[in-house]
């Protein structure tokens, strides 16, 4: 008998109305799903004296410290060098520029870059090729996976060559005792998942754009996504990587051992360093077994205060099979119904959650969800919900949250925001800008993790609007820094908010990043722009 047949029979307050799937299965039937898809206070006058400001051409400035720099004196491509890169990889060096733009793009189509090449290795000696004839001849190196990043540190800034690892697909091993997969960085996520799921594991990262984010790009990054509350986050799940230098050394720290502590954890270096000190071209990383009983509440709330009473109930209630807490607001459910024709299951609320549980036992857990239901419905926490247990019906609630992203392309140009703070202030940033900002933002939206404090704000006007971005930035590092947070929970800096760095980290570590990069790349061909700021480089 479902959880929610169950709680039909009980008695419940008036205002506690539970929205059976017999009453929205038309609804959800028409929700699709995109798988394609130490804190320092500083002033904007402070953050100017970090600043390289350019002079003579465009370039990033104390106004637009996110634009892109002047062209750093690094060679260009010849015909000398394309013969080397044919004879190295025949039938994988592209050169034609109508199949080199998708790469030159960015997602958002908000970075374009004029890149003339792109390499597609197949092999770690070919990418170690790559590289080492690359710094050789001085050219730069712009390292790419499925391209799927919001910052800008995925495509070419210039004439970066582009090297990607999309035919680098191939799963190397797998034990299904110690449940340790290992592959090579061009894994498409969805795929591995999918691998897995066929031996009854699953991957520890769940994101929206799983079918074309890239394991090696995700590793890069550092990416977060939605079962970092329950699994943790890749620096403790990766066990180990196989890293290409900027001079073509391989490095090869493809343990997959659980303990290791004889010295540094090189590895770490290079999660979240988005491809500036090394190419990572595999990865080993643990991978939890997959849970035999899955479900899905989607639950709304009157104001974000008893969001948060509901999270805190829901750690204490579910407490080990807990793995997801999202939320977003009605301004998202809007988007939602009017660009993806998607309809909301429940009675419009101001906010959203989507919580998922996940056990070894459908008894125990239903047992467990229906008591904490059965709470936060009497306390009037919770005014309206809906549960799945089913795959489809839990992929069709779960779209109401990951497809987010995907409506918001249809509002026009996007301003996106990466934030994480304490818990208790996440929503207070989204309100602050929208008085903030006023009239001057055609919408002003958030959603997340409440689990981990990500906030995701996302800040539209019909088409770039210069105006409208002063107003947004600074402001919006300096209210993140006043609370200690950081400008960047899971997306990376890349090229658009590489000169914000010093709002989340002090200069005196901003400056050990920068001698770390010297080491390891001292002619600075990977990945150039990106991540550090420009006074660095």
């Amino acid at each position: 008998m479902g959880i929610f047949q169950r709680l039909a029979g009980r008695p419940l307050k008036s205002m506690c109305i539970w929205s059976l799937w017999s009453r929205h299965s038309s609804a959800l039937a028409a929700v699709g799903r995109v798988t394609s898809d130490r804190a320092l206070i500083v002033t904007s006058s402070q953050l100017t004296q970090h600043r390289c400001v350019h002079r003579g051409g465009l370039g990033a400035s104390p106004s637009n410290p996110g634009a892109a720099p002047p062209r750093l004196p690094f060679s260009r491509v010849t015909q000398d060098d394309l013969a080397f890169f044919r004879t190295l990889l025949p039938g994988r060096t592209i050169t034609d520029p109508d199949l080199l733009k998708s790469s030159n793009v960015d997602w958002l189509k908000t970075v374009e870059g004029n890149s003339e090449v792109l390499l597609r290795p197949k092999t770690t000696e070919e990418v170690s090729q790559i590289l080492r004839y690359c710094n050789e001849r001085h050219l730069a190196v712009c390292p790419q996976g499925g391209n799927t990043g919001l910052v800008g540190g995925s495509v070419p800034v210039f004439d970066e060559i582009i090297l990607s690892t999309s035919l680098m697909n191939q799963v190397m091993t797998f034990d299904n005792i110690s449940g340790i997969l290992t592959c090579q960085a061009g894994c498409v996520l969805e795929n591995l998942s999918l691998y897995l799921e066929e031996r009854d594991f699953i991957m520890p990262l769940d994101l929206g754009a799983k079918g074309s984010c890239h394991i090696g790009g995700n590793v890069s990054t550092n990416a977060g996504g939605l079962r970092l509350l329950r699994y943790g986050s890749l620096r403790g799940t990766v066990l180990g990587l196989e890293v290409v230098l900027a001079d073509g050394r391989v490095l090869n720290c493809l343990a997959t051992l659980r303990k290791d502590n004889t010295g540094y954890d090189l590895k770490q270096l290079f999660i979240g360093s988005e491809g500036t000190l090394g190419v990572i071209t595999a990865v080993s990383i643990l991978c939890p077994r997959k849970p035999k009983a899955v479900n899905v509440a989607f639950l709304g709330c009157s104001s974000f205060q008893q969001l948060l009473e509901t999270f805190q109930c829901c750690r204490g209630m579910l407490g080990e099979i807990l793995s997801a807490f999202e939320f977003l607001d009605a301004s998202c459910m809007n988007l939602l119904e009017k660009h993806l024709k998607l309809t909301n299951p429940i009675t419009e609320c101001p906010f959203y959650i989507v919580i998922e549980t996940a056990g070894s036992s459908s008894a125990h857990d239903e047992e467990k969800l229906h008591n904490f239901l059965e709470e936060v419905m009497t306390s009037s926490l919770v005014t309206d919900g809906t549960v799945a247990t089913e795959a489809t019906k839990i992929k069709a609630l779960w779209s109401l949250r990951e497809r987010v992203t995907e409506a918001l392309t249809h509002e026009g140009y996007t301003y996106k925001y990466d934030i994480s703070l304490p818990v208790e202030k996440i929503y207070d940033l989204v309100e602050d800008m929208r008085g903030h900002l006023g009239d001057m933002a055609k919408n002003v939206v958030g959603y997340g993790h409440v689990g981990d404090g990500n906030l995701h704000l996302n800040i539209t006007s019909p088409s770039k609007d210069p105006a409208l971005l002063a107003a947004i930035e600074p402001y919006v590092y300096e209210w993140t820094a006043r609370w200690k947070g950081s400008i960047s929970a899971e997306h990376g800096l890349g090229l658009k908010k590489r000169n914000y760095i010093y709002y989340s980290k002090p200069s005196e570590a901003v400056a050990l990043m920068g001698s770390i990069k010297a080491m390891l790349d001292p002619k600075g061909i990977l990945n150039p722009y990106k991540t550090l700021p420009d006074n660095i480089h």
